[in-house]
């Protein structure tokens, strides 16, 4: 599985990360959800740049225009509910998109919230057979939401190729995806790649719980 940093590379991308992650920033809802979206939009216009194009042709006021236009066939899956304002990114790049969404959520397995499980309870999905898969979750954490979402959409068939988009991640949860997925035909794209998590499998430093930040505190 081929994994590519956004952060290696110097880009506005790195003001909407330090704005994401800033505990003022955080105060206002709206902004941090806008960030995320943005975020979406970016690793979506890199993803853009891997898919396959054919040759048309459109017709302007004053002639004929050669044009090169995708080919693939999109589904862009999110895990809710978190994922919802990334996923929206996404779709703001690839309008023509299919949509597929996955209820995974982490449930801590012991009394000290240490150890944590993932329990998948809803899915809604088109096809994925022969067809380009996106699935977009912002934090990837300990990989369990992610490697649950991509075995519960390959039940909807075998794509042509998977691109896995966190807006941060671990390495641990990157080496846990790396398992569960296909490498040959699996890409995981990232804006960064933080050292790892606290007890309470939170990334470190991260920016906190995403759904929360976006939608509230849930009970």
């Amino acid at each position: 599985m081929k994994t590519i940093n956004l952060s290696e590379q110097n880009s506005v991308l790195s003001q909407y990360m330090a704005e994401i992650r800033d505990i003022d920033y955080q105060k206002n809802r709206l902004l941090f959800r806008n960030n995320v979206r943005r975020i979406g939009e970016i690793v979506a216009y890199e993803i853009s740049k891997t898919l396959t194009y054919e040759p048309s042709f459109v017709e302007t006021p004053l002639g004929t225009a050669n044009v090169a236009l995708p080919k693939d066939k999109l589904v862009i899956a999110t895990v809710l509910r978190a994922g919802l304002p990334f996923h929206e990114g996404f779709l703001h790049v690839f309008d023509h998109a299919e949509n597929g969404f996955v209820s995974a959520y982490r449930m801590y397995t012991n009394r000290e919230h240490t150890e944590v499980g993932i329990h998948t309870e809803y899915m809604a999905a088109p096809s994925v057979e022969g067809k380009t898969l996106i699935i977009a979750d912002p934090m990837l954490a300990t990989g369990g939401s992610m490697a649950a979402a991509y075995e519960a959409l390959l039940k909807h068939g075998t794509p042509k190729a998977v691109h896995i988009a966190a807006v941060i991640a671990t390495p641990e949860g990157i080496e846990v995806v790396k398992q569960a997925v296909n490498p040959e035909t699996t890409t995981l794209w990232t804006a960064a790649i933080d050292p790892g998590m606290n007890e309470q499998k939170y990334i470190v430093p991260g920016f906190g719980d995403a759904g929360d930040l976006c939608y509230g505190e849930k009970k």
